[in-house]
């Protein structure tokens, strides 16, 4: 089986399956936050070096305060559970993407301990897409290359100025959720990528959901542009 140096997840269908099991949303944004450690440790036995997981994007502030309020709780309930601790403490390096100076000041204040602290762990690197948008993200890149007057730009000079700056491209985009479209995620790093998408809801996709990914991917032929 081809595996992906890098996989990145559009987690959709958190609100969908907490309605759908007559729970309240914030238990389907918890029940997402679950089969994160489970697919690592999955991808960590394949060899897969990065997995990004889109928790909250630009336009997620837009939502009702109270679910805002809610999914705030499950980033600081992340931040400071047993979860990160273990993955840490196996190895999993964690990064962000994204504006997060504009979190509550104790979540922002423990992403970057935690960024710091497994800065020199060498196995899955874990990315957490967090307050990311990728006109946003294009945009901050531009207004920093003109700050610096750099004159010749290519595209690695380019990259350098994204979220993304040393790391891998995607290999392969998987959404759950059963939407077809990008809605804005890492639009210059997935020019190339292998695009999945599943009527899994986030909350369901285990183990044997990413297999089927991970199948379709290795079937899959990959030239760019040759």
């Amino acid at each position: 089986m081809k595996v992906p140096q890098h996989v990145a997840f559009i987690m959709d269908g958190n609100r969908r399956w907490a309605r759908r099991n007559q729970l309240q949303i914030i238990m389907g944004h918890n029940k997402g936050v679950d089969r994160v450690e489970e697919l690592v440790e999955y991808a960590s036995e394949l060899g897969i070096d990065y997995m990004t997981f889109w928790a909250f994007s630009t336009e997620n502030w837009n939502r009702a305060k109270e679910e805002v309020d809610d999914l705030m709780t499950v980033f600081r309930n992340l931040v400071n559970g047993p979860m990160i601790k273990r993955m840490m403490e196996k190895g999993i390096r964690v990064q962000t993407i994204g504006d997060i100076s504009a979190f509550p000041q104790d979540i922002f204040t423990r992403l970057e301990e935690i960024k710091k602290q497994s800065s020199e762990n060498t196995k899955v690197t874990v990315v957490f897409g967090l307050n990311y948008g990728g006109r946003f993200e294009i945009l901050r890149a531009i207004g920093e290359i003109l700050r610096k007057k750099i004159k010749n730009v290519d595209e690695k000079t380019f990259a350098d100025y994204l979220f993304t700056a040393g790391m891998p491209d995607p290999d392969m985009i998987v959404r759950t959720g059963g939407e077809q479209r990008l809605s804005g995620f890492l639009p210059w790093q997935t020019v190339y990528a292998e695009l999945y998408f599943t009527d899994t809801l986030w909350p369901d996709f285990d183990v044997k959901e990413f297999q089927k990914a991970l199948d379709e991917y290795s079937a899959r032929e990959r030239r760019f542009g040759k």
